[in-house]
């Protein structure tokens, strides 16, 4: 009995460690913005105050689906966007909560505005204007249709 007890805990405790969560693009628009100024650039950019859940995320392994935006000539900063290119928060429509920087683990076949969902772990970004507020690293992705 002892023996199948420590089996069952070390079944759960496996599948705790790789499991997912599903996370929408509502579910990142839990956050504010104010205008904070950034001496080294001598700006102003807009600064995230991340709510309880979004910063509960930090960390964790999540999966979202959306448009992957291929923005670097070299093929090198990939982003995934709640809108395709068109309308993605470059242009206007949206805000800084409809993009996250994508760090692959392995090169990969997609192409601009393929709808792909992503797995990978979550880090919050505040500081760094040079990044996205969104980072998803160890990213491995499929098409989503």
């Amino acid at each position: 009995m002892r023996n199948k007890i420590i089996l069952l805990v070390l079944l759960l405790a496996s599948v705790a460690t790789f499991a997912q969560k599903k996370v929408t693009w509502q579910d990142l628009a839990d956050v504010e913005f104010e205008d904070k100024f950034f001496p080294e650039y001598g700006r102003y950019f807009l600064y995230p105050d991340f709510s309880e859940s979004i910063k509960a995320l930090e960390g964790q392994k999540i999966s979202i689906t959306g448009y992957l935006l291929d923005i670097d000539p070299r093929g090198e900063v990939f982003v995934l966007s709640q809108g395709p290119m068109s309308s993605c928060f470059f242009c206007g429509v949206g805000g800084p909560e409809t993009a996250m920087e994508l760090k692959f683990t392995e090169k990969h076949n997609f192409k601009m505005d393929d709808i792909i969902t992503v797995t990978g772990t979550l880090s919050l970004n505040s500081d760094d204007v040079n990044h996205f507020n969104y980072i998803l690293s160890g990213c491995e992705g499929k098409l989503a249709y």
